[in-house]
């Protein structure tokens, strides 16, 4: 295979890209939720470095695409939010990685 083949292989994967994986902040989220059962709000905004207006914003869009759940409840009279990837989640997250590989791979 050539390199100029390899390399235009290379580029349309990247206009693939999942750009809702894609984002930083949003890449993280998964990432630390692909090697967990389920983390709450708090534990995922430290391990994460995110504000909580940040986070709450991309667990909504993360929400919406599907990607992740949401479970809001009471421990004693406190609120508690749990994130948990959905399947969704785990094959997006999965084809992300793939993709990458594939790409870097190319550039080789």
């Amino acid at each position: 295979m050539t390199s100029a083949k390899l390399s235009n292989e290379a580029l349309q994967r990247i206009a693939g890209i999942d750009r809702t994986v894609h984002a930083p902040a949003r890449l993280m989220i998964l990432a630390l939720l692909s090697v967990v059962e389920s983390a709450d709000f708090t534990f995922v905004m430290h391990q994460t470095g995110l504000t909580r207006g940040n986070l709450s914003s991309h667990m909504s869009k993360l929400e919406a695409a599907g990607y992740i759940e949401i479970t809001r409840e009471f421990v004693d009279k406190i609120p508690r939010t749990l994130l948990r990837l959905s399947g969704a989640g785990h094959t997006a997250i999965d084809e992300y990685r793939k993709n990458m590989k594939h790409v870097l791979d190319g550039l080789a």
